[in-house]
């Protein structure tokens, strides 16, 4: 008998061929999205259902994704799509609830800071309003939980709170029993992300032990040292997860190296991609984007992606920083450099994500 996916298969190829969409019923989006938006099938639409503010400059999203959406674990990312005059941005933010919201309710917490100069970030906060729409993501990322109960230490700087946040609340509802320690440093406590939450899960979770941390109220700025780390019981057993600007993640591993923990028992997200040290004298190249017939001259370390948007390409992409996957393209011929991991890719064809890719040489895209 023939399989629902062979049935579908002329027409996801007529699809394609005719409106270059995988899911030929996007097609009809623009008058699904006038009827209603959470109709669409471009993205998983979710509404905004309620927002909250966290601090001056921080505010939790409560959204209600489609029922289609396929859930995700804790400390996990979200690809995001909103429309800002009539053009679409993805950004990539973390998940601020545990699983168990989504699974009850139907809802799920994103809590973005508004950045300096951010463009989406600045619009979210001055412009959604509960009722609105935008688009989800499959969750991803690999910041998640140990499958068995050990004790755990967390090291979060301001925003780096929310994927964590997941996890602290997770933890909590299943009565993790090891020890679990926070060391959140904020500039000072009207910067706490979440303070009631966090407070509710130390008062009602006896393993949890939260300490706040304000860089900028004593006499002294007050970073992370071995004397933090000395008052954690059981420091170098524990499974540590790190999240926060990179000079505190940075400073936290070096920490942790010294004291012999190895990095299998450290778990990082960064805000931005880590690079790689490149040498950039042999880095750029001709870029051939073999669908679009263009021909673009790169020079040093710019990525893929950077160079496709510059020639007024509009490839798909999320989180940029080589996570998701969201930017994936088929490379034919040429050399590239993975700016993250420093590792250089083979001659031939094969998958490249762009927003990690540098040119190394010519290069020939399927795009």
């Amino acid at each position: 008998m023939m399989s629902l996916l062979e049935k579908n298969r002329p027409l996801r190829w007529l699809g394609k061929q005719l409106f270059n969409r995988e899911d030929p019923a996007a097609f009809f989006d623009p008058l699904l999205a006038q009827v209603d938006p959470m109709l669409v099938r471009q993205y998983v639409p979710a509404k905004v259902i309620e927002i909250t503010d966290e601090t001056a400059d921080t505010r939790t999203f409560i959204l209600k994704p489609a029922a289609r959406w396929a859930g995700f674990s804790a400390g996990q990312h979200v690809n995001t799509c909103i429309e800002i005059d009539g053009t679409r941005y993805n950004r990539t933010f973390s998940l601020s609830c545990s699983p168990a919201q989504w699974k009850l309710h139907g809802t799920v917490s994103l809590t973005i800071k508004r950045l300096p100069g951010g463009k989406v970030t600045n619009w979210m906060h001055d412009n959604l309003q509960p009722g609105a729409v935008l688009g989800l993501g499959e969750a991803f990322g690999e910041f998640q939980l140990p499958a068995n109960p050990e004790p755990l230490l967390y090291i979060a700087g301001g925003s780096g709170i929310t994927p964590i946040l997941s996890q602290l609340e997770t933890l909590a509802s299943e009565d993790w029993r090891a020890p679990v320690t926070l060391l959140y440093f904020v500039r000072t406590q009207a910067d706490v992300i979440a303070a009631e939450r966090l407070y509710a899960i130390q008062k009602r979770w006896p393993a949890f032990n939260l300490q706040v941390l304000a860089t900028e109220e004593g006499e002294t700025p007050q970073y992370l040292n071995d004397q933090h780390l000395e008052q954690v019981p059981g420091v170098n057993a524990r499974r540590c997860y790190l999240c926060g600007p990179k000079g505190l993640m940075d400073l936290a591993t070096d920490l942790l190296h010294k004291r012999g923990i190895a990095d299998e028992r450290i778990h990082c997200t960064f805000f931005a991609a880590a690079t790689a040290a490149l040498a950039t004298d042999d880095l750029g190249g001709v870029v051939q984007f073999a669908r679009s017939d263009l021909s673009v001259s790169s020079e040093g370390d710019a990525a893929l992606l950077d160079i496709a948007e510059a020639a007024k390409l509009s490839p798909q992409y999320g989180c940029r920083m080589g996570i998701c996957h969201q930017c994936s393209c088929r490379k034919t011929s040429g050399t590239v450099v993975n700016r993250v991991t420093g590792k250089v890719s083979g001659p031939g064809e094969e998958s490249i994500q762009l927003c990690v890719s540098i040119p190394q040489g010519p290069v020939t895209l399927d795009l």
